[in-house]
């Protein structure tokens, strides 16, 4: 029969689509997608000769991928000995863009049998992926139970040929006459990395011929997701690990799993027992890899799993998952949101086995990954009380960690809130003068240190009807706490009410408007002064924190808290009612305001008029 000379035929609406999502991003792509579509073809004809033995009458070697690189004729053939394709489905499948042959064998499939098959060359233009590295392709073909080969060639520019080709073997060689510019997938190591990447698991051994060496399967030819859990040791779980997370430590904890049912899919997760170096990037993106049926797809999929469980490390492997012409971005569509549900769920359940076991592993997780842990009573409305559950905190009353069930176990009669106070470093907050009171109460408060705890202690509200109040925050009633009975300690006099009122209109005067009140303070039992923030109002770390990114300009006027049973605030109070009012006294206003906000982490407002003053007080009390 004489070579034939035909035109390409486009089905217009597929080909727009194709130029609209501009196809694929970069051009390794087309050996993965080569690679697919030859893994297909072993499936479709290993699914045909259930019913038709005689198709594999003549494989005496099992289904396999080669590739076959050649560097002095500057070609590359991926050969299969799957279904192959006749004269008619070369001209249909091949000179049809957008056509799938695959499309058209599922289509013929009837009831439960379409499961039986993992094909995902849905779109017919993976194929087309090889011109963008090649400016001609040949493809040899003999279609499985037929005795004619054929060969479809093009340079992919309007036209292609198709002629007879008796050597032809089952199955399809496809082969690339590569361009300078990609002359590097001749290359043994660059074809085993793109393989490793992409093609890794696919259940066909992909076997690389290079010179004159023998052949070598440079895949796994074995997804390990896909093996039962009883066949799987340890080791080889950390095998992978290493290799899909591209890490050397061990996994703290493994979740394999298969979701059956409306969706079909495989996790194989694994939680990092060391912290990821780029945990806290700012683009915050998850690193579970999605596979659809054994090819992998993305390794950055956003709505695979929220932010704030990225370090999560692993695979999901798709059954039903619909995907975009090039693979490369999936369709939104509920699936994948169920997905989704579906791993957080298992992956929060599986934390809070590990909380509730009594090796006391689990804190170790916490104390690596709490911080971003939290991120999703922020972000997680519907799973906001799984995650506080979750949570263990630094408190008060307590050296090691504390979960919220075991604070309201121990809170005080009469205690109506769950108290906290926010800052940057814990040893610094355990000295904060605002923690007196509530210490001589007997009163636990969480120390929290972490950046996001500003925000989400605000979005949560409370956690089984009690509270999260901060202890910085004006108003802080204890006199509802019920004290020690058995508190040996003595109660310090205060100074008389009077007296205290005249020196809070003294320093009011003094400050101005430095401060938006002045008031006796119920919390101080050891300090002078303390600041706070008025009811309602943003804390002082909060502000500080949004002042360094420039969320926030000018610093807002806070609460002066003064201890009437304090010996100086005494003795300034009994001097302001007596008459002693004027400059000194202004200067200790000032010294007090200073001194208060040193407390807190910030510098004097103004440090030269600082030093004036402590100085001339000093001078003042020795006598000068």
């Amino acid at each position: 029969m004489a070579e034939e000379k035909r035109q390409f035929q486009a089905e217009v609406g597929k080909l727009l689509d194709i130029v609209v999502h501009s196809l694929y991003s970069n051009k390794e792509i087309f050996l993965r997608e080569l690679i697919s579509n030859a893994s297909d073809s072993c499936d479709r004809l290993r699914y045909a000769a259930l019913t038709r033995p005689e198709l594999l009458a003549d494989d005496g070697t099992g289904f396999r991928i080669r590739l076959i690189p050649d560097a002095e004729a500057g070609t590359l053939t991926i050969a299969d000995n799957g279904l192959g394709m006749d004269h008619d489905e070369l001209v249909a499948n091949l000179g049809t863009i957008a056509k799938s042959g695959t499309s058209e064998f599922l289509s013929r499939l009837t009831g439960d049998s379409r499961n039986d098959v993992s094909l995902i060359g849905q779109f017919g233009v993976g194929f087309y992926s090889a011109f963008m590295v090649a400016d001609r392709v040949t493809v040899a073909s003999r279609k499985a139970g037929e005795d004619a080969g054929w060969c479809w060639s093009s340079d992919g520019k309007g036209e292609f040929t198709v002629a007879p080709a008796p050597d032809a073997e089952r199955g399809a060689a496809i082969t690339l006459h590569l361009r300078e510019d990609s002359r590097e997938f001749l290359e043994a190591f660059r074809l085993k990395t793109v393989v490793k990447r992409y093609s890794d698991h696919i259940a066909i051994p992909v076997l690389l011929k290079d010179g004159d060496k023998d052949e070598e399967a440079i895949n796994s030819a074995s997804a390990l997701w896909t093996r039962p859990k009883s066949e799987i040791t340890p080791e080889q779980y950390k095998e992978f690990y290493h290799h899909v997370a591209h890490a050397f430590d061990e996994p703290w904890a493994t979740l394999h799993y298969k979701a059956e049912g409306a969706i079909e899919y495989t996790g194989l997760l694994f939680l990092p027992s060391t912290k990821p170096f780029d945990i806290f990037n700012p683009d915050r993106k998850q690193h579970v890899k999605l596979y659809v049926r054994r090819v992998f797809i993305t390794d950055d999929c956003e709505e695979l799993l929220p932010p704030y469980l990225r370090f999560v490390r692993g695979i999901v492997d798709s059954q039903d998952l619909p995907l975009n012409v090039s693979r490369e971005m999936l369709q939104h569509n509920p699936i994948l949101a169920k997905i989704r549900t579906g791993l957080v769920k298992r992956i929060l359940g599986e934390l809070k086995r590990k909380a509730e076991a009594e090796d006391g592993d689990y804190l170790t997780f916490w104390d690596t990954f709490g911080a971003v842990l939290k991120e999703g009573l922020y972000e997680d409305f519907e799973r906001r009380e799984d995650i506080l559950d979750l949570c263990r905190f630094r408190t008060t009353a307590s050296d090691g960690w504390v979960s919220l069930a075991e604070y309201l176990g121990r809170m005080k009669e009469g205690q109506e809130a769950i108290y906290t106070i926010a800052g940057d470093d814990l040893a610094a907050l355990k000295k904060s003068p605002q923690l007196e009171g509530f210490a001589a109460k007997g009163v636990e408060v969480l120390l929290l240190t972490d950046p996001i705890d500003e925000f989400w202690v605000s979005s949560v509200g409370d956690y089984k009807d009690k509270q999260f109040r901060s202890v910085a925050a004006a108003g802080g009633d204890l006199s509802k706490v019920k004290t020690d009975e058995n508190s040996d300690e003595p109660k310090a006099d205060e100074a008389p009410t009077d007296e205290i009122a005249t020196l809070i209109e003294a320093v009011k005067l003094a400050l101005g408007d430095k401060v938006k009140d002045v008031r006796a303070s119920e919390r101080l039992t050891e300090s002078a002064v303390c600041l706070v923030a008025a009811e309602g109002e943003m804390s002082m770390h909060l502000e500080k924190l949004l002042r360094a990114h420039r969320q926030v300009e000018a610093e807002r006027p806070r609460i002066l808290e003064l201890n009437p049973r304090h010996a100086l605030i005494k003795g300034l109070a009994h001097r302001v009612k007596t008459g002693g009012t004027g400059p000194l006294i202004e200067d200790i206003a000032a010294l007090l305001f200073d001194q208060a906000r040193i407390v807190e982490g910030e510098p004097p407002a103004d440090p030269a008029a600082f030093a004036r003053r402590l100085v001339g007080v000093m001078e003042k009390g020795l006598g000068a």
